[in-house]
């Protein structure tokens, strides 16, 4: 693992263009207006979107919502962090840990715990890996899919919509 020098910051709006740029080539579905949506609930501090440049060339982010939109983090005021992504060729160089840190500490500031989701398909085993790395634990709800937590022999599709919650006590 190589450690590289970056900045971290939060996101303007000459970052978009490449933002949106560098997911386009890797056939990603994050389009420029994702990226206005989340500058427009920045400014009215729905959400926090925290960009990781190295050697200024865009290398990642992740946002925290600060009113989450998983009903249990909601009525519990944990915000939540969302959407994280490190491009792949920035991967194990620590980006996602400065990321990581950068976002506790903000939430840390305002709130006690914060939560995050993750897929629960081979796709997100990195992720459910680095969280429980770091501290998170299942909120112990189970399964939380399309607004609902399936029950015991229920069929649902797998994708990107079945989600475990994890939540970490901050120092």
């Amino acid at each position: 693992m190589q450690n590289v020098k970056s900045t971290i910051r939060l996101l303007e709006s000459r970052d978009i263009p490449q933002i949106a740029k560098a997911f386009k080539e890797l056939g990603w579905n994050k389009p420029v207006s994702q990226y206005e949506q989340y500058l427009l609930e920045q400014e009215s501090t729905l959400r926090g979107v925290y960009i990781d440049f190295v050697e200024q060339k865009f290398a990642g982010y992740l946002t925290i919502c600060w009113t989450s939109d998983y009903p249990p983090f909601q009525q519990e005021k944990i915000p939540e962090i969302v959407d994280f992504n490190v491009l792949p060729k920035y991967r194990r160089q620590r980006i996602g840990m400065a990321l990581m840190d950068m976002a506790e500490n903000e939430i840390a500031k305002v709130r006690p715990i914060a939560g995050i989701g993750v897929g629960v398909t081979p796709d997100y085993g990195a992720e459910q890996r680095l969280y429980a790395l770091r501290g998170y634990f299942p909120d112990g709800r189970g399964l939380y899919n399309q607004g609902d937590y399936p029950t015991f022999g229920e069929q649902i599709t797998m994708g990107d919509d079945p989600t475990m919650y994890f939540t970490k006590r901050l120092k």
